[in-house]
């Protein structure tokens, strides 16, 4: 696949396809030349770039996203996804004291006083 082909089907950019080439975070697999030296692209990478928006929109790095497809130790690789998984945790502990809150505020047994709650 060419990569206007790519950036129709992942909804990115040709330029962020390119930033992705030059920070090497389409590994060799999904990229190749051609004759002509054109950039073909594996049918497979479509899968591989929405893995990569997800990890990116779970707050991974690009340096982060390097270190993972990198020869590093499965170790590190599998503390930093940990690292992810625990402050998804933390968040959705966040989320759920705020869900409490608002309803306790809702229905004025908050210390923080509104007049959220009819008086019938």
């Amino acid at each position: 696949m060419k990569a206007n082909e790519v950036s129709k089907l992942t909804g990115l950019p040709i330029s962020t396809l390119r930033f992705y080439e030059r920070k090497q975070l389409i590994p060799e697999p999904f990229l190749s030349r051609d004759d002509n030296n054109y950039r073909v692209y594996d049918r497979e990478v479509v899968e591989y770039l929405q893995d990569v928006r997800m990890l990116l929109s779970l707050g991974f790095t690009i340096q982060e996203l390097i270190l993972l497809i990198s020869e590093s130790s499965h170790i590190e690789k599998k503390a930093l996804v940990m690292e992810k998984i625990n402050y998804m945790q933390e968040l959705e502990a966040k989320l759920e004291a705020s869900k409490t809150f608002l309803g306790d505020l809702l229905e004025g047994r908050a210390n923080f006083q509104t007049h959220c709650k009819s008086k019938h």
